[in-house]
């Protein structure tokens, strides 16, 4: 079966944010499409940053999917592990308790795409 990957930074037991890879399923419903199934969104957001962006430790303001749609963004979990997102990938920031993460650009200019999910 084929899937699409994406991140996840959630709260841990221990209080700090911490990365798991995740995997969205994709069945091939013909026609050169692989489809997932249909999740629940409850709004959106399109979020411009600009170069000087550098939030310190925060958790996430609620469950969401952030797609990066250009430039690239640093993560730093607050149990420091850190990663960087360019275009097209995926962030599930599901971090809403305890320390949080920090944020920092990388480029010039980020586009990304907020989606909130319940």
């Amino acid at each position: 079966m084929a899937s699409l990957k994406y991140t996840r930074i959630f709260t841990g037991s221990d209080g700090l944010s911490h990365f798991e890879d995740c995997e969205v399923n994709l069945d091939d419903r013909g026609r050169g499409s692989l489809i997932s199934e249909v999740m629940t969104a409850t709004g959106l957001l399109f979020r411009r940053n600009t170069a000087d962006y550098d939030l310190d430790w925060h958790p996430a303001p609620r469950k969401q999917f952030v797609v990066n749609l250009s430039g690239t963004v640093e993560i730093t979990a607050s149990d420091g592990e850190v990663r960087q997102f360019g275009p097209g990938s995926i962030m599930l920031a599901d971090d809403t308790t305890g320390k949080g993460h920090k944020s920092k650009a990388l480029t010039e200019e980020r586009v990304s795409l907020f989606v909130h999910v319940p």
